[in-house]
């Protein structure tokens, strides 16, 4: 089959799209390019009038000053955001699936005021339950703690609403195939929904870590004492009104922003899968 002949307008058009997308491309990555450059650099490579493309010898030794610095502490700031990131991720993905499945699948009396008291929290600024939140944490005696930081957070109304719709759409023959084999909600849920939405599962885990991970406002209030401090709490400690050790601030941002690069090279597959997805195909 002969495929059409090209004209000089599509040509173009192409061509201008394909050189949008170079430019898109190179902006996005200049920010991570600075971040690299200045990372392995002196302070007065990052300063100075004379810029190079990189750095004249790289300074290995930044590696070590980052987790050297007994102030952010940066190696048990990682761990910390590790396990915080992991847990809320973990914790958010089970309530938030089960609240959505509930809300799609299982008839009962207040199904709808419950979905659309679920949508009325996502208008509410999280400033406003920022002081109630932490008064009740504080009054459980969760300062300084994992539960204090994790807990208040777990349950997401519009990750609930997005498995909600991911599930309306979720093929009820296969529901139906399980209760003729004697399952009930929980059966049906946990053995043939959750095993045939692993992608949607995936691709909402990859963005409740990003946004656990980054997280910095709450576990600044929460978790005043050094050993609760998350990374970016860390990364704030290293710029003060008198000193900022540029090269250290960009080592340590290099380095914190590794395990979420990680996290998305190893599941980028299954976050467009899930992202695109709508129901089970074939």
């Amino acid at each position: 089959m002969m495929t059409p002949a090209r004209t000089p307008a599509s040509v173009a058009a192409a061509v201008a799209r394909y050189a949008a997308l170079v430019v898109a491309t190179l902006l996005f990555l200049l920010p991570f390019y600075l971040m690299l450059r200045n990372a392995f650099a002196t302070d007065a490579e990052i300063t100075g009038v004379d810029w190079t493309l990189f750095p004249s010898s790289l300074q290995w030794g930044n590696v070590a000053e980052a987790f050297s610095d007994s102030t952010a502490n940066l190696g048990r700031s990682l761990a910390n955001s590790a396990f915080i990131a992991l847990a809320q991720t973990a914790g958010t993905v089970v309530l938030s699936s089960m609240a959505g499945y509930a809300l799609a699948r299982i008839p009962f009396r207040f199904a709808t005021p419950i979905f659309y008291a679920v949508l009325m929290t996502l208008m509410v600024p999280p400033a406003v339950t920022f002081v109630p939140s932490f008064i009740i944490v504080a009054r459980l005696g969760w300062v300084n703690s994992y539960q204090g930081i994790i807990v208040p957070v777990l349950f997401s109304g519009f990750t609930a609403f997005l498995f909600r719709q991911y599930f309306l759409n979720f093929p009820r023959e296969l529901e139906e195939a399980g209760r003729i084999d004697g399952l009930g909600y929980v059966g049906v849920f946990c053995r043939i929904v959750v095993p045939n939405s692993l992608a949607f599962f995936a691709a909402i885990s990859v963005i409740t870590v990003i946004n656990a991970w980054n997280q910095f406002l709450w576990p600044l209030v929460v978790g005043q004492d050094q050993s609760m401090w998350t990374v970016q709490v860390s990364l704030s400690t290293l710029m003060t009104a008198q000193t900022i050790n540029l090269h250290q601030v960009f080592m340590a941002a290099l380095i914190s922003i590794v395990p979420l690069v990680l996290v998305f090279v190893f599941l980028q597959r299954y976050l467009v899968q899930g992202v695109a997805e709508t129901g089970i195909k074939g």
